[in-house]
C-alpha cells in the first residue's frame, strides 16, 4: 500500500494527496486527482483526468472512466462501472447487495450486483443508488433522490422512490418539447432530440448544433 504520491516531479503523472492510500495493482490514468483522506484499493482502473474528492473509497475492481469526478464522500463498491463524464455528487450513495445481513455475510463476487452508470450521466448529491441498476447515457438524477430502476438515456429523475420528470440535455438543461414534431425536444444551447423508436429515453439529432432560436 502506497500513501500519496511522494515520487519525484514529473515521475507520476496524477496526484495523490498524501493522506491518502492507494494499494498494489491499482492503475490511475493521466491528469487524475486524488485528493484527501481517500482510498483506492487493489484493482481499480481510472481513467485519465478523474477528480476524486476528499474521503472516497475506489472499491477492489472498481472500473472507472475518463473525466469522471466523484464528489467529497462518495463509495464506489465493488460491481459499480462508472462510464466518461459521469458526475457523482457529494455524500451520493451506490449499494452492491440486495439483501445485506451481518449475520448472514454476502461479499463474493456472485452475491453482488452490477450497477453501471453511463457516459455522461450526473448523480445530484444524497441520492441513492440501489444495486442491480443502470444510469442511462447523459441521465440527470435529482439531489436526495432513491431510484429504484434502471434510468434511461437523458431522463431526469427526482423524488422518493424517483420517478422521471422529463428529460435533460447533454449540458444538463432541463428539456422544452419541440412545438412542431411531438416526439422531438429542443434545448436553449442548440442541441435537439427525438424519442427513441426502439427503445426508452432520447436519441440526439444528428444536426443538433444548429443556431439557438429564441
Amino acid at each position: 500500500m502506497n500513501r500519496g504520491s511522494e515520487a519525484p516531479a514529473g515521475e507520476l503523472r496524477y496526484f495523490v494527496h498524501p493522506s491518502s492510500y492507494v494499494d498494489e495493482d491499482v492503475e490511475i490514468g493521466d491528469g487524475t486527482t486524488i485528493w484527501h483522506f481517500s482510498h483506492i484499493c487493489s484493482g481499480a482502473r481510472l481513467g485519465e483526468r478523474c477528480k476524486i474528492g476528499q474521503n472516497v473509497v475506489i472499491g477492489p475492481g472498481v472500473q472507472i472512466g475518463s473525466n469522471v469526478k466523484i464528489q467529497n464522500n462518495v463509495s464506489v463498491y465493488t460491481g459499480v462501472i462508472l462510464e466518461d463524464d459521469v458526475f457523482c455528487g457529494p455524500s451520493m450513495v451506490f449499494t452492491n447487495v440486495m439483501i445485506p445481513r451481518s449475520a448472514f455475510p454476502r461479499n463474493r463476487p456472485e452475491d453482488f450486483n452490477e450497477t453501471r452508470v453511463k457516459q455522461g450521466a450526473s448523480i445530484g448529491a444524497n441520492a441513492t443508488i440501489v444495486c442491480g441498476n443502470s444510469i442511462g447515457r447523459y441521465a440527470f438524477i435529482g439531489a436526495g433522490a432513491v431510484v429504484t430502476k434502471d434510468v434511461p438515456d437523458y431522463a431526469l429523475f427526482y423524488g422518493n422512490p424517483a420517478r422521471q420528470h422529463g428529460y435533460a440535455c447533454e449540458c444538463g438543461q432541463k428539456l422544452a418539447k419541440s412545438q412542431t414534431d411531438p416526439a422531438g425536444y429542443r434545448c436553449g444551447c442548440g442541441r435537439r432530440y427525438h424519442l427513441n423508436p426502439v427503445g426508452a429515453g432520447l436519441m440526439k439529432d444528428e444536426d443538433e448544433r444548429e443556431e439557438a432560436r429564441p
